[in-house]
């Protein structure tokens, strides 16, 4: 499900001074582009004393030289000067969630539980990103919340977001990663304090047990067909390491990174065949397994709440 980013909408103090920067940018590259039109308008129709007085020396030296000079130190000045906005809080004590970039999904580790894909967020408190890179070159951007960020493989990184107001914020790799890069999303979930101590307090609890046979049925499966030797799911045997963390899969909206809405039918789907949502995506499916046993894997993996 691709959502396409309000980059000129900031909703947090650190994408505020990167969205006026861009509004200057765009004005700017407005107005320099119609001030060159109309100089070749007049280059084409205009008198020949007109054209004389463009092409005098003095005109070439303001116009070619001064102004390109004027322009870039009003550009250097705006960017040094929300540089310097942005490193203002490195200093401050905040929520810490350290997030790696795999292909083609996110980890994340805060502290105390582990969670992938949906960055949840106590809106109105500045939360410390760690950056970190497992195979190639990414990039995390939350155009509403933050500039964006590059993630290196062996260089940590870090960045800082704040939301002003709860709401859900669409998030990218914007660095291209291999196939499935335009399909690495996820979303930043910003609750208000109270509502996010809740959810922290929930996702530090290990997994729920299955609540009917069809889920008993769904957990039994899931450990023989192996699930376990690539992912975690916190109080059980899976203990794996490789894929996305599922102790609480059932609580996040979405699925495969952003793509698709987290329901039992895509749960299914997914687990089936995850390449035909996301073309060179890692993970193998399992088309041999009945409709019976898709229904009871995806009951299962529903109840981990």
């Amino acid at each position: 499900m691709l959502e396409l980013p309000p980059i000129l909408d900031p909703a947090g103090p650190q994408a505020a001074p990167v969205t006026a920067l861009s509004w200057i940018l765009f004005v700017g590259g407005a107005v320099i582009t119609l001030l060159i039109v109309g100089l070749m308008i007049v280059a084409v129709v205009g008198t020949d004393r007109l054209k004389a007085a463009l092409a005098g020396e003095r005109m070439i030296l303001i116009g070619g030289l001064g102004f390109t000079i004027v322009s870039l130190l009003v550009l250097l000045i705006a960017g040094l000067g929300m540089t310097a906005s942005l490193a203002s809080r490195s200093g401050e004590e905040m929520l810490t969630v350290r997030v790696t970039g795999l292909r083609w999904w996110w980890r994340l580790e805060y502290p105390g539980f582990e969670a992938a894909n949906e960055l949840v967020i106590p809106a109105g408190q500045p939360v410390r990103i760690e950056l970190r890179s497992a195979d190639v070159l990414h990039s995390f951007w939350v155009p509403q919340l933050a500039g964006k960020r590059d993630m290196i493989p062996g260089k940590d990184n870090s960045l800082i977001i704040e939301a002003d107001r709860p709401g859900v914020y669409a998030g990218y790799c914007t660095e291209f990663c291999g196939a499935g890069h335009a399909l690495m999303q996820f979303r930043t979930i910003a609750l208000p304090p109270d509502e996010y101590a809740l959810w922290a307090a929930a996702q530090a609890r290990p997994a729920a047990l299955p609540a009917d046979d069809l889920s008993q049925r769904g957990q039994r499966l899931f450990d023989r067909i192996g699930c376990g030797s690539c992912h975690n799911v916190a109080g059980t045997r899976a203990a794996g390491r490789t894929g996305p963390d599922l102790t609480h899969i059932g609580s996040r909206t979405m699925l495969g990174a952003g793509i698709l809405p987290n329901n039992r039918g895509t749960l299914a789907g997914w687990t089936a065949d995850p390449a035909a949502s996301k073309p060179g995506v890692l993970m193998p499916g399992y088309t041999y397994l009945s409709a019976g046993e898709l229904q009871a894997l995806a009951a299962y993996m529903d109840g981990l709440e």
